[in-house]
């Protein structure tokens, strides 16, 4: 195997591994806090639900970088790369969907249970509390958008 593949599929585990660390750490954040509201008012799962899942989107975005990234590299069809400086340039455009959704993840997740608590106290403010971990988002889907542009763009 050559370097270049190492590189490049050093690149494809850390979007996978990295994104989905920082999803399991979000949504594992939010679900504690929603199994507190949901024992104390089950009527209330629905919205909580859907928050504590906020942060499980990162993983998804690693995951299809990787997935992308595989399939350029020969792994899961195509030719394979043998270039050193083609292996770095996957492993750079990887690292910002790794990083942004390492990060991210963590920090949606401590804000999805800061809404959690508004639809504990206020469960008609579901909306507004979505509008919290929505913009933390943001982010990581502007780290995917570069990560998917720079993978499709090495040749």
């Amino acid at each position: 195997m050559s370097m270049g593949m190492v590189y490049a599929l050093l690149g494809a585990v850390l979007s996978t591994a990295l994104a989905g660390i920082g999803s399991a750490w979000g949504v594992g954040m939010a679900g504690q806090a929603a199994a507190g509201v949901t024992a104390e008012d089950p009527d209330q799962f629905a919205k909580v639900l859907i928050l504590q899942l906020l942060p499980g989107t990162q993983g998804i975005y690693g995951l299809l970088v990787t997935f992308i990234t595989l399939s350029r590299i020969g792994i899961l069809g195509g030719k394979a790369i043998t270039d050193t400086n083609t292996g770095l340039m996957y492993l750079l455009a990887c690292l910002p969907i790794a990083i942004v959704g390492l990060i991210s993840a963590y920090h949606q997740g401590k804000t999805a249970v800061a809404s959690i608590g508004i639809v504990a106290k206020k469960p008609d403010q579901f909306g507004k509390a979505m509008l919290f971990p929505a913009m933390v988002e943001t982010y990581a889907i502007l780290a995917l958008l570069i990560s998917i542009l720079v993978i499709s763009n090495i040749h």
